[in-house]
């Protein structure tokens, strides 16, 4: 039985009815809420940013996992603490001196990622892996919420968890972009052990038992 780490996309939420979306993963067996900061320039879309954090944080009786999808992400680390962000994920593709951005996101009291676009090769993270306490693999082109799961992502997921086993073993593999119920189970397989999950969730009929049957594996 593996243990599976699943967090909810709030930007699959009801922003009319925040609260009730924030109390409905609160009641949940879902381990994190997972936001994702689009600034308009990284990613063709703009979602929300300090005071919506803030605000779920202040409701939030589970960790806070902040996926930055936005150019020099580096600006911001300290901020993002101050709001309540537990994880802090950044683009490699968005930091000119990732060492140093996953150092300062790990001085200021965060778990660090660091997330990869589908076209990125997950051996460009071989010499930072055992800095990392996750890696986040986007199985769609980010930006956008709704995307089919691109298959591919299945192969770099196997990759990465073969390096992770030689250089970190207790990395978190997170994946993120069209997972549901029917392909849950091939990711987990492939060696991922973190779900991100909007519509297949928000769009449920019953969205805490869609979580339940996203967590058994």
């Amino acid at each position: 039985m593996k243990e599976i780490i699943l967090a909810p996309s709030m930007l699959s939420a009801d922003f009319a009815n925040l609260q009730k979306d924030i109390e409905m993963i609160n009641r949940s067996e879902a381990d994190w809420f997972h936001l994702d900061i689009m600034d308009g320039v990284f990613v063709p879309n703009i979602s929300f940013g300090f005071p919506v954090v803030k605000h779920i944080k202040k409701h939030a009786k589970k960790p806070l996992d902040v996926h930055l999808m936005i150019v020099q992400p580096e600006r911001y680390v300290e901020e993002w603490k101050k709001v309540g962000a537990d994880i802090l994920t950044v683009h490699y593709e968005a930091c000119t001196h990732l060492h140093r951005t996953v150092q300062q996101i790990k001085a200021a009291g965060m778990k660090a990622g660091v997330s990869l676009n589908p076209h990125t090769a997950v051996s460009l993270l071989k010499d930072i892996l055992p800095e990392l306490d996750m890696v986040l693999i986007m199985s769609v082109n980010p930006g956008f919420g709704g995307q089919s799961f691109i298959k591919q992502s299945l192969n770099k997921i196997s990759e990465l968890r073969e390096m992770a086993d030689i250089s970190n073993p207790n990395l978190i593999i997170q994946v993120d972009g069209g997972v549901d119920k029917n392909n849950y189970k091939k990711i987990v397989k492939a060696g991922a052990n973190a779900l991100v999950a909007g519509s297949a969730v928000f769009g449920a009929d019953d969205p805490e038992e869609a979580i339940i049957v996203l967590k058994s594996y």
